[in-house]
């Protein structure tokens, strides 16, 4: 009975929101500030969330676009390991990391989409495997919708919109 809770993956109605930055797993948000130590390098805003141990067993691609692979792109900052995770160049030039952190029992959530494949907003992307914190990184010019402390939804809640019109 307890393994229903755990690897459960209900579906969720993702909000047609063109530009729109889903949240990628259950949990509240911890952290919402800009940074100028991103995945890729450069100023960002960065959105940080405790997973909810009774949420989702999937992670949700937070924006539409490319997977992208941050050691072919970009090997310097690939080789210090700061670079991992799930890179989405959108069709419009804007770059959204998600990144996961704390593993409990040294599990490491589990991507099952590719280098190159296109992603749908909302789309399963990984499975989480007891992982306790999500980033998302957005361009620094993006705007932020939630703020610390806000419970949110898998797939089901914006956390940003893209910068462009």
């Amino acid at each position: 009975m307890w393994q229903f809770f755990i690897f459960r993956d209900p579906l969720r109605d993702v909000p047609a929101a063109p530009l729109g930055v889903v949240c990628p797993v259950d949990g509240i948000v911890s952290v919402v500030e800009l940074t100028d130590e991103s995945a890729l390098n450069g100023e960002a805003h960065r959105i940080v969330i405790r997973v909810d141990s009774f949420g989702t067993y999937t992670a949700r691609c937070p924006a539409e676009g490319k997977i992208m692979d941050f050691h072919a792109a970009v090997p310097r900052i690939a080789a210090t390991g700061i670079a991992s995770g799930l890179w989405v160049r959108t069709d419009e030039g804007d770059d959204v990391v998600l990144q996961f952190h704390g593993h409990r029992f040294g599990l490491a959530p589990l991507a099952f989409l590719g280098y190159g494949e296109r992603v749908a907003q909302g789309q399963r992307c990984a499975y989480l495997r007891l992982t306790r914190v999500a980033e998302v990184q957005l361009p620094i010019n993006s705007r932020v919708l939630v703020r610390a402390g806000q419970k949110v939804a898998a797939g089901a809640d914006l956390l940003a919109k893209l910068p462009h019109p």
